[in-house]
């Protein structure tokens, strides 16, 4: 009886450890309610991209360690407290990775270690976090992409810039004459 009292007495006290880590010590009252920010991320090449969705954030806090990375804020017209903490799938530069923020979200920018290895989730373990999801506007199979490919798109990009804009475009007879006849126009043969 006195060991099943003394391990509920200290799963409590590791409890209250943990409400005053979340809270206290990233600056935030006792008792304040914390929940994760929503975000959504991408993969590059060199690069790991997610963006924490929080309007009008005041207080941000973004840890970047070797293989874990903390964000935390508060936000919205509530001040409401953000927290979010992701044990990441592979190792980061934690010197060369950077957060912005801007009106509507916080964008961190988080450096491979590896460069060139794909990351196929951002988290260690294979476990859905429902504040987390893919940013498919911004996903791209970059793997499959050999350099061969990238420097020809890298020279196609170059050409396009050359090329200048619409203003030096050439006339083509014809194109501005409103009453051109339209190919559309021509009668239909009759179906049988």
């Amino acid at each position: 009886m006195e060991l099943r009292a003394a391990i509920r007495t200290d799963a409590e006290a590791e409890s209250a450890r943990h409400q005053y880590c979340c809270t206290e010590k990233k600056g935030f009252e006792v008792g304040a309610k914390m929940q994760p920010a929503s975000a959504k991320w991408y993969d590059r090449r060199d690069f790991v991209f997610i963006e924490f969705c929080v309007e009008d954030s005041k207080d941000i806090q973004v840890t970047f360690e070797k293989s874990k990375f903390t964000f935390s804020c508060l936000g919205g017209v509530d001040d409401l407290k953000h927290q979010n903490e992701v044990d990441l799938f592979e190792a980061i530069d934690e010197n060369e990775s950077k957060h912005k923020r801007t009106d509507r979200s916080v964008l961190c920018c988080l450096r491979k270690a590896e460069s060139g290895k794909s990351w196929p989730r951002l988290t260690k373990e294979k476990t859905k976090l429902n504040w987390l999801s893919v940013d498919f506007n911004n996903w791209k199979d970059w793997e499959d992409d050999s350099d061969e490919e990238l420097s020809s798109f890298d020279r196609f990009s170059e050409m396009m810039n050359d090329m200048g804009g619409e203003d030096d475009l050439p006339e083509v007879d014809g194109a501005d004459d409103e009453e051109s006849a339209d190919s559309d126009d021509d009668k239909m043969p009759d179906l049988e």
